[in-house]
């Protein structure tokens, strides 16, 4: 079966489990917050998957939306939509910048120069009167169209449209010359230009298109949630999740990306929530006066992140193509 048809089928089963699961607003809080992973760590997967430049720096673009998005519609009462295509015009901004700097370099220097241009826009939105500074911006309530988006459906839909056009991009870069040229570069950055590849060209196109899409699921989440400070849109940790999901799940793939998120994110949550240590100490596996239960009872709420990293460093070691790659081994 040809990827554009399980792009649609899968998009089609997605559309339909909010009627499935009731419509339970923490159920679709998770399913939202995987759509949004998903959809975050394949525009990645562009940049970093088929070019093979490892940006650590995303978080970047996600906080430009969010927050060119909450200034102009918190201050200026702009049309959400207006304001998410401002958003992406300031992420496109800091890309070209970006890409400017950072593609001078290559390897390590590469990543760490892509976590230095991060940390400059986290500083500089800190640290300006408009952005809300420390205190981050609240947005009160707002529809679109008629639409209440004080609802969850609106987001849920958003977050699966842009998922499925982010996977229609790639799927369409892979097939062209552009896709072609971007692994051409992944595999000998060298041999690519010996073959007469603009380098420069591409690398940044490759940036700009994932920029673009991040940006939107910025300004999205920021509508959704309704506050954002720097530590919830500009956080490293933020695009350190975002690569470990594509890692995870198979990066340089179509679904790698969106497996790792269907993974991991509800695993998160459930170390959120600590569902596994209260269900270990209630079914009497883990005894709960226990040094272990104690642990578990106070700490393991606080551990998504070492989770991650630990599956990470199993991945390397174990599955270096992925979970999605142990899939096509058996097969």
């Amino acid at each position: 079966m040809k990827q554009s048809a399980i792009i649609v089928i899968i998009a089609a089963v997605a559309a339909l489990l909010p009627l499935m699961t009731g419509e339970n607003p923490y159920v679709l809080g998770v399913m939202i917050s995987v759509l949004m992973m998903a959809a975050l760590s394949s525009a990645w997967n562009i940049l970093g998957g088929y070019a093979g430049q490892y940006s650590f720096g995303h978080a970047a673009y996600f906080g430009a939306g969010a927050y060119t998005t909450m200034i102009l519609i918190s201050t200026f009462n702009v049309n959400p939509l207006v304001s998410m295509a401002a958003g992406i015009i300031i992420a496109c901004i800091i890309a070209l910048i970006t890409g400017s700097i950072v593609f001078r370099l290559r390897g390590h220097y590469f990543g760490l120069a892509s976590i230095a241009v991060a940390e400059i826009v986290r500083l500089s939105v800190l640290n300006v009167d408009f952005s809300g500074g420390a205190q981050g911006i609240l947005l009160s309530d707002l529809s679109l169209w008629g639409l209440d988006l004080n609802s969850k459906n609106p987001f849920y839909y958003g977050m699966l449209i842009v998922l499925v056009v982010t996977l229609g991009i790639t799927l369409y870069l892979r097939r062209s010359k552009t896709g072609f040229y971007l692994q051409a570069i992944r595999e000998d950055q060298d041999a690519a230009a010996s073959l007469g590849i603009n380098l420069s060209f591409y690398k940044n196109k490759a940036l700009l298109i994932s920029a673009a899409l991040t940006s939107v699921l910025g300004s999205l989440y920021a509508l959704y949630i309704r506050f954002i400070d720097t530590s919830a849109v500009l956080d490293l940790r933020l695009s350190i999740e975002i690569i470990l999901t594509a890692i995870i799940g198979g990066v340089g793939t179509l679904w790698g990306p969106v497996l790792g998120a269907v993974l991991l994110v509800p695993l998160a949550e459930m170390l959120r929530s600590n569902v596994i240590g209260e269900t270990l100490v209630k079914h009497g596996i883990v005894s709960e006066t226990s040094g272990l239960g104690l642990f578990l009872k106070d700490n393991l709420a606080h551990a998504h992140v070492l989770v991650y990293g630990i599956i990470t460093v199993l991945c390397i070691l174990f599955l270096p193509k992925g979970i999605l790659g142990l899939f096509r081994r058996t097969k």
